[in-house]
């Protein structure tokens, strides 16, 4: 099995969100999937196959599958792109959150993303210790959302991820702040899917980009994930979609030896 690792969000090696991206003649089963993606140990591994004129997409974290990653599309985009489809403008895949299409425009390319416009929640104690500072918002989606005074608080932050773990909301959680030099700036965690920190997670953008839509009053925005590998993202609201753009870059080309 051809195997690939696209650091995406990212315009050189070891910036960005590794994700690992095998694209399959047919499917193998779920806990195969599972396993490889177990045993790659990135924040997500992707798989594919082209049905019909479209793709079908799948992702897995080490220890599940989700319903929604950004960088895993935008990486699979870019190995079809390199590998598969050179002349394709467009790759539309079908997953868990419906419809999914990713554009060419020279070497960024842009994801058409659900909006998920998160809702205001009450912020307990619990959440602060586990976050080590006092939100000054917090919201809930698929993930927890919470806004923090500004950007060294972002970058400064030191989670108790344990902690994290234990909150009874939420998938994932999320921080974000005004950006000094960009729109906004966020960090992604997500322990209970044995990711601590997810260096640029795109599917958290669905609820950043209608957030910081509404708050700064625009539509187009550029956006910084202040993990240590860091990532830039281009950023649009269309009301109930979402535009987020970004390079990729490849960083391995590998063969799998499996028993198929």
């Amino acid at each position: 099995m051809k195997y690939y690792v696209v650091d995406a969000f990212a315009t050189r090696i070891f910036e960005g969100n590794p994700a690992g991206i095998c694209i399959l003649d047919r499917w193998i089963s779920p806990e195969q999937m599972q396993q490889i993606a177990t045993e790659n140990n990135l924040s997500e591994t992707a798989f594919a196959v082209k049905e019909d004129e479209d793709y079908r997409l799948r992702w897995f974290t080490p220890a599940a599958e989700i319903d929604l990653c950004g960088h895993a599309t935008l990486a699979t985009a870019f190995v079809l792109a390199q590998f598969y489809e050179p002349e394709a403008e467009q790759f539309v895949f079908r997953t868990l959150s419906g419809t999914l299409v990713v554009k060419r425009s020279e070497d960024r390319y842009e994801l058409d993303f659900p909006s998920r416009i998160p809702e205001p929640i009450a912020i307990s104690e619990d959440m602060i210790q586990a976050l080590g500072v006092t939100p000054s918002e917090a919201y809930l989606s698929r993930d927890l959302m919470f806004v923090l005074e500004n950007e060294e608080q972002v970058r400064n932050l030191t989670p108790d991820f344990s902690a994290l773990k234990s909150l009874p909301d939420g998938l994932g959680v999320n921080v974000t702040a005004r950006g000094n030099e960009v729109d906004f700036v966020s960090r992604s965690f997500f322990p209970k899917l044995q990711v601590n920190e997810d260096p640029v997670c795109g599917s958290a953008h669905c609820n950043f980009i209608p957030f910081w839509s509404q708050r700064l009053n625009k539509t187009e925005m550029v956006a910084r994930q202040l993990s240590k590998r860091g990532g830039t993202l281009y950023c649009t609201a269309q009301g109930e979609r979402v535009k987020i753009a970004g390079n990729a870059v490849l960083y391995a080309e590998a063969d799998l030896k499996l028993d198929m």
